[in-house]
């Protein structure tokens, strides 16, 4: 394997964690909205990834982490008896998000430090590639 092609690795790793960490703040910052209904209600979002490996050496596929969306969360939403607020519905209840703060802190922490091992990988091998090209002086 080419060290250039694992610069292309840890770069497609760090684009997966700068999304990470993007959903991870959208979570954060909605977790205490409220609203009137369920439909309108902020569900916290996830990215899901998956692997790719170039076994084959075909052109155009690379190695790396491929981004295949993002998800919603089909944890029941946080329903709370407020008749006096401004948003509740006929029954008196407001709906606030799925987001659960100690999770979305500990992706947050996961997300970096994984970004962070990303970028040392890149810096290593950039040191390797420096480091190969003076060889021959």
């Amino acid at each position: 394997m080419s060290l250039f092609k694992v610069l292309d690795i840890a770069g497609s790793g760090m684009s997966a964690q700068a999304l990470r960490l993007n959903t991870t703040a959208s979570n954060l910052a909605n977790a205490e909205t409220v609203s009137s209904s369920t439909q309108e209600t902020y569900r916290a979002r996830y990215p899901v990834f998956s692997a790719t490996l170039d076994a084959l050496g075909e052109p155009g596929r690379g190695a790396g982490v491929d981004i295949k969306g993002i998800v919603e969360s089909q944890s029941p939403l946080r329903k709370e008896f407020a008749p006096d607020h401004p948003q509740a519905d006929e029954g008196g209840y407001i709906y606030k998000p799925n987001v659960n703060m100690v999770e979305e802190m500990a992706n947050m922490i996961a997300a970096s430090r994984a970004y962070q091992s990303n970028v040392e990988v890149a810096k290593t091998s950039k040191q390797l590639l420096m480091r190969t090209l003076s060889l021959g002086q």
